[in-house]
């Protein structure tokens, strides 16, 4: 792939040694990697070079990563994947809300890294939104408001079965959704600190995916995933 239709990847971190190792992974990847080391020079160079993903530090020099988030929001709709060494709940949960579309704790392993780069990017942004989700054996008919398992009859779902799995699957396969994302989709805002609805409705939907239930990913304590796991890869 050349240099100018590779994918620009900007990586906004103020550790060196990210982007020394990172770098030569990206190109070797396909993807033509941006370097930025401060919350400003991320905004300059996010609007300048318009990359099509944002690879976000919570831990800037000059600002919190969180708060960078609906800054670059304003003017580009590039999938955000943070990296940070944070590891409480709350920072992760607080990122995604403001409109991050996937996490990475530090360290990582390079290879999870990749296969959560190709989950966003298939994502895309800005596309108008598919009238049927498929993953692995599941099939989601917005339109029809149906899920069937191949060769089967349609899954017989309550009402909040169905927007809570058409919310998982609107979000798109890998991206994590966020406990309140759910239930303020489903249930609405006044049901924000309702967690316990959302575990009995999401058990409800697994024992209806039956050998699919794995489609469905909790991230503990976060929310959750929708799709098959991807297999690791270089």
């Amino acid at each position: 792939m050349s240099e100018l239709a590779a994918p620009r990847v900007l990586v906004i971190d103020d550790e060196p040694q990210i982007h020394r190792f990172l770098a030569p992974a990206l190109a070797a990847s396909g993807y033509a990697p941006l370097r930025a080391e401060t919350g400003a020079e991320g905004l300059k160079r996010a609007a300048e070079e318009a990359p099509a993903l944002i690879l976000l530090d919570l831990g800037l020099p000059d600002m919190d990563g969180k708060g960078l988030i609906p800054r670059l929001r304003g003017f580009t709709a590039a999938p955000i994947v943070i990296l940070s060494a944070r590891d409480q709940e709350a920072e992760k949960v607080a990122a995604l809300d403001a409109g991050a579309d996937d996490y990475v704790e530090k360290p990582f392993a390079l290879a999870e890294l990749l296969a959560r780069l190709r989950a966003v990017l298939r994502r895309g942004g800005g596309a108008a939104p598919a009238a049927v989700v498929r993953s692995g054996p599941l099939e989601v008919d917005f339109a029809r408001r149906t899920a069937r398992l191949e060769g089967q009859a349609p899954l017989k779902l309550t009402p909040r079965e169905w927007d809570l799995l058409a919310a998982l699957a609107r979000a798109g396969e890998g991206r994590v959704v966020t406990q309140r994302q759910l239930l303020t989709a489903v249930w609405g805002p006044a049901h924000l600190e309702d967690a316990q609805y959302l575990r009995v409705y999401i058990g409800h939907l697994r024992q209806k995916l039956g050998k699919a239930a794995g489609l469905i990913r909790t991230e503990p304590g976060i929310g959750y995933r929708f799709g098959a796991a991807e297999e690791e890869g270089g």
